[in-house]
């Protein structure tokens, strides 16, 4: 029998495929990850204090949510979030709110408005719905909040699959 029967050989082949088999993962899961700029995520809001919630805050269409300093909120015309916003419902009435500053919720790390109708008052449809639905007999959101360029507070929730990124944001008034 010859020496050196596949010895190095074998270890050098070994070894270049588990490379190849390596670099061709390596690719396929940075192909996966798609492009790291398009989900670009809200820095994360943890110093929103109650009074910068109280008031009212507009979005288009007519939505209106008043935020009370007691709790209280109205709502007027404000959409469903996430996937319930295809289903073409808006809902009116008075509900309850708080901010959430350490419970896990929401999208995004941070502080969180929640908004609980527990009883809508009318319910109104939006034009081009693709998934019409009924409006629910009850429905809580939950906001996200980050700061614009001049360090305003934004409430926002998204809109559609989980995966896309489309928001629906409100701005209080001035």
């Amino acid at each position: 029998m010859p020496e050196n029967c596949g010895g190095p050989r074998v270890v050098d082949t070994i070894l270049r495929n588990l490379l190849a088999y390596g670099v061709a993962v390596a690719a396929l899961l940075a192909m996966a990850g798609g492009n790291p700029h398009t989900h670009h995520a809200a820095p994360a809001v943890y110093d929103a204090r109650t009074d910068e919630i109280v008031g009212t805050w507009r979005c288009v269409g007519g939505t209106e949510v008043v935020f009370r300093a007691d709790g209280s909120a109205t709502v007027t015309l404000l959409d469903g979030q996430e996937r319930d916003y295809d289903h073409g419902w808006r809902l009116s009435g008075s509900g309850s709110w708080k901010l959430i500053s350490r419970e896990p919720t929401g999208r995004n790390y941070g502080q969180h408005v929640r908004l609980h109708l527990p009883a809508p008052a009318s319910a109104g449809a939006r034009g081009g719905a693709p998934d019409r639905q009924a409006a629910p007999a009850r429905y809580k959101w939950t906001f996200e909040l980050r700061r614009d360029h001049r360090q305003t507070l934004e409430l926002y929730f998204f809109l559609g699959e989980p995966g896309g990124r489309s928001a629906y944001v409100l701005e209080k008034d001035a």
